[in-house]
């Protein structure tokens, strides 16, 4: 009896261990798309800013 319990946790670690391997894979992956995800968002950010000083500067120069 005492074998056999050591060997249902023994594979039960086993077993965790690759759950944890898999879903630490899968964090890995999402936080890598997130990453990217914000780089363009800061792109978008800075062009967005281009434009807005580039409209400013347009109209300053319209009102006087």
């Amino acid at each position: 009896p005492l074998g056999q319990v050591s060997e249902l946790a023994e594979q039960l670690e086993e077993r965790l261990f690759h759950l944890y391997d898999f879903h630490n894979e899968l964090i890995h992956e999402r936080l890598r798309a997130l990453a990217e995800v914000m780089e363009r968002v800061e792109e978008a950010r800075a062009e967005l800013c281009h434009v807005c000083r580039t409209v400013e500067a347009a109209y300053r120069d319209l009102c006087l």
